[in-house]
């Protein structure tokens, strides 16, 4: 077995993560800290990909916010969302 492999599996914790691919419209919830608050601020767009494997998964969206398009690369394993 890969030696990287095997310490992933041990550090990465599982989540309840819906299934989605590109193209399906999602909202994201992810957790903002400014000083001493934190907030749950909500990014709602379309999936253009999925990319990587394991803890370094990464997802992208894209949302319109006005007349711009906005994207966002989220990693899948991150504590914040």
């Amino acid at each position: 077995m890969d030696l990287l492999k095997v310490a992933e599996s041990q550090f990465t914790v599982e989540k309840d993560i819906p299934a989605f691919s590109a193209g399906d419209t999602i909202t994201v919830h992810y957790k903002i800290k400014e000083g001493n608050k934190e907030r749950v601020q909500q990014f709602r767009g379309v999936v253009l990909q999925r990319k990587g494997s394991g803890s370094k998964e990464t997802f992208t969206v894209r949302k319109m916010s006005g007349n711009i398009g906005v994207e966002r690369i989220f990693p899948l394993a991150s504590p914040f969302i």
